[in-house]
């Protein structure tokens, strides 16, 4: 079960973070990124009811999506999103606790790290994909640098990834990419569906990018 969300999360390679003021503003974000092609599904805590987004995501038993829990910092808020059907726990930090909870349920846990230090403490407690975060202050020779000690790293940026440059990360190592900003700006001016087609890019530029590797 573990095994397979994080194996379809790695296959379609992007991660969508979403924050929102309501939950029907987030629950109009997923459903453009799915339509899009992502697979996976980042509920963040800071968006206002986020377990009961959570929770109405979940209950679709045929979705064709992974719907997991962000910004996730503490147990406490890692229970309750399981308990409310998230599928992965993602968050901007490494925490024991939540680590060791991702564990007993065999939720896939994608805490964020910078340093090798940390990388690694996180891997030792069983993280499964590690979320370098910022991206935006690290870059895709950064992640080469990494991969010489650690080859063995699943490593994800999140944070500074655009249509851009997401070639570039993939090509460089990692394993997928978490986008935010850069995926749901359009809706911000009321343009969703320029949210489905960024949907569509992110996961075409980073099928092409695997192509060639």
């Amino acid at each position: 079960m573990k095994g397979d969300i994080v194996r379809d999360l790695l296959k379609c390679g992007v991660v969508a973070v979403i924050r929102a003021n309501s939950v029907e503003e987030a629950k109009k974000l997923a459903d453009c990124c799915v339509k899009g092609g992502i697979v996976g599904l980042e509920i963040t805590f800071t968006v206002p009811g986020a377990d009961e987004v959570i929770a109405q995501l979940a209950a679709d038993n045929d979705a064709k999506y992974i719907v997991g829990a962000g910004t996730v910092l503490d147990a406490t808020t890692a229970r309750l999103a399981i308990m409310k059907g998230a599928k992965f726990i993602v968050a901007p930090n490494f925490d024991q606790e939540v680590a060791e909870l991702c564990n007993l349920y065999q939720i896939p846990y994608m805490p964020g790290c910078y340093t090798i230090t940390e990388i690694t403490r996180a891997m030792k407690a069983g993280a499964d994909v590690i979320k370098i975060f910022p991206g935006s202050q690290a870059s895709p020779s950064y992640f080469k640098a990494v991969h010489g000690p650690l080859p063995q790293a699943n490593l994800m940026p999140t944070g500074g990834v655009d249509i851009g440059n997401v070639k570039d990360w993939i090509q460089a190592g990692a394993v997928a990419v978490g986008t935010g900003s850069s995926l749901t700006a359009p809706a911000k001016k009321g343009d969703y569906e320029g949210v489905v087609k960024n949907a569509r890019a992110f996961v075409e530029a980073v099928a092409e990018a695997k192509k060639g590797l």
